[in-house]
């Protein structure tokens, strides 16, 4: 055995004793290799080294499902890969493509078969096709899977291995402290060969939680990684990772288990001669939502879920005091971590992670707001039988079209300037393809699915959507042309890389203004957000522009004074990105 690959085996056996005591750790660490790398797969000699070399200023991500874009006679992935070249090239570099495996509920998360792709998108080599133009980003659903797919079928009929895969408890067991995202029944009675069983299911009876006490579920895992890989995969979106692990007589999320499997992934990762990241999907307040970069040895990135709520409300209420009092408390990402900063994705505007930080005036006014503009609100069941709101469910360009004090003739400029602050932020700014094409509220389609999440999910046909963009009077072209403007622009700035120096300025309640500077400290940029549908003036020296460097702003083109300057006009919903460098 050479030194490299033993120190690899050491740190993989130290990590497999933690969750498997009573297994012999170095078998399984050597299993846990032959799994990620088998016979003939090449890896890193030494591990990736920490640091931010893994994104730039130039990287930005689309969220798309498979069959957004359809025509009625071409594959699905065939018009999303004429679209991403059509109209994201130079825009965006990644694509997060949600499930595109073959699934029965759950818009793609509960799934059958994690080898195959949908047939009903394309097959591997259509993603293959994506991933070599695009950093492709797939979800690794690896809490559950579906009741009718191909293991829990196995496990019906006990056969081995998969009858140990799917998690098992008695209805004498004292469930209260499970911390559950939804109000069905947590265990379901299925009949298999070996008789009654109770299984646990999380989210739903069709998503079947698997058991990673059995090792053999985890090594099934990493061979799917690895398949996912060499198909172009380049980011794995821990799908609902804060329930893998499960202790009965404890709140089943983020337990140490879970998180030490976390940084055995990584490992894998930092070993890995491709460049692939984790990102965590954890919606869940700040502190356990950060808890997962670890110590720089879990997730490369975690979505900055209170983010979309706290803009939402910003837009609307025409302050930002709400969104300033939260960044200005959140810390800088770790060395080799990034925040996923967002607004909308193919669920809801989750308003759980704004408790705590916007008051319950406030959501009431967001929440009557949403419903103005024809948006939806879905509830949870709270312990008392009450029930509290927990998603709002609305395109953020519809949600953008009024505010609390009524509808305007600035819908277009407050829905940018929204989408601004994400591409200003520290992080990596993710936009679903919904927003970016300035999609309509889809109520037919919740009338027709019986889901509130439809309504954010339209299938757009691909000549009407194509007529759209070429008419540059409508929706569709202004938006698309205006984001595809800026993001173009943010990818040449430095100071807008990922993790670039951040400091929340305080000025005007209205303008949400942050300050950037490269890590070379070569570029300065103060990016400056009015969030209202007023005129600000900002008085002379608000932001001390030093003396003797010429200062301009990269978004309108004027030319600004350092020093002694005469204030600055901010309109309504203007943003300004004033820099020191072209």
């Amino acid at each position: 055995m050479s030194k490299t690959h033993g120190s690899l085996s050491v740190r993989l056996s130290q990590l497999l004793r933690q969750v498997y005591p009573e297994f012999d750790s170095d078998v399984m660490a050597s299993k846990v290799i032959e799994c990620f790398w088998p016979e003939g797969a090449s890896r890193r000699k030494r591990p990736r080294a920490p640091g931010n070399n893994l994104w730039s200023q130039r990287d930005a991500m689309l969220i798309t499902y498979g069959d957004s874009i359809v025509d009625g006679s071409h594959k699905p992935l065939d018009l999303l890969n004429d679209f991403l070249l059509s109209y994201m090239k130079g825009v965006t570099n990644g694509v997060h493509i949600l499930p595109f495996f073959p699934y029965t509920s759950d818009d793609g998360f509960a799934v059958t078969d994690y080898t195959k792709v949908n047939s009903t998108l394309g097959d591997w080599p259509d993603i293959s096709r994506i991933g070599s133009e695009f950093h492709l980003m797939s979800d690794l659903v690896l809490n559950h899977v579906s009741s009718q797919g191909v293991w829990f079928n196995a496990y019906r009929q006990g056969q081995s291995p998969f009858d140990g895969f799917f998690f098992e408890a008695s209805p004498d067991d004292d469930v209260t402290m499970v911390t559950r995202p939804r109000t069905t029944p947590l265990l379901q009675s299925v009949e298999t060969a070996n008789g009654e069983k109770h299984v646990w299911c999380t989210f739903s009876h069709d998503q079947i939680d698997l058991n990673f006490k059995n090792p053999e579920v985890l090594f099934e895992i990493l061979r799917i990684i690895r398949l996912h890989i060499d198909q172009g995969v380049r980011v794995l979106r821990l799908d609902a990772v804060a329930f893998l692990w499960k202790e009965i007589g404890t709140n089943c999320i983020h337990l140490p288990q879970t998180h030490t499997i976390i940084k055995l992934m990584r490992v894998l990762c930092d070993y890995a001669s491709e460049n692939v990241i984790l990102l965590t999907e954890t919606n869940v307040p700040k502190a356990e939502n950060l808890s997962y970069f670890g110590n720089q040895d879990e997730a490369h990135a975690v979505y900055n879920f209170p983010l979309p709520p706290l803009i939402l409300h910003a837009m609307m209420s025409g302050t930002a005091k709400y969104l300033l009092n939260w960044q200005r408390t959140m810390p800088p990402a770790p060395l080799g971590c990034a925040y996923l900063n967002f607004t909308a994705s193919h669920d809801g505007i989750g308003m759980r992670p704004a408790e705590g930080l916007l008051p319950e005036d406030e959501k009431a006014r967001v929440i009557d707001t949403i419903r103005q503009v024809g948006g939806l609100v879905s509830m949870r069941s709270m312990p008392d039988g009450s029930e509290s709101p927990y998603e709002l469910n609305c395109g953020f360009f519809a949600a953008m079209s009024r505010t609390f004090k009524g509808t305007d003739d600035l819908h277009i400029r407050r829905f940018l300037c929204s989408q601004t602050i994400v591409m200003s932020l520290e992080g990596i700014p993710a936009f679903y393809i919904h927003s970016l094409l300035a999609t309509p509220n889809d109520l037919e389609a919740v009338e027709r699915r019986g889901m509130n999440r439809a309504i954010n999910r339209h299938k757009w046909h691909y000549p009407e959507l194509r007529a759209k963009l070429a008419d540059y009077e409508t929706d569709q072209a202004r938006v698309l042309g205006a984001m595809s403007e800026r993001l173009r622009l943010r990818s040449r700035q430095p100071a807008l890389h990922p993790n670039a120096t951040q400091f929340t300025l305080q000025l005007d309640p209205r303008i949400f203004g942050i300050w950037r500077q490269s890590l070379d400290r070569a570029q300065s940029i103060f990016a400056l957000h009015n969030v209202s549908g007023e005129e600000v003036m900002l008085p002379p020296g608000t932001l001390n522009l030093i003396d003797g460097q010429k200062w301009f702003d990269l978004l309108s083109g004027e030319d600004m004074l350092g020093g002694a300057d005469d204030g600055l006009v901010m309109a309504p919903y203007q943003c300004r990105w004033i820099t020191n460098r072209a």
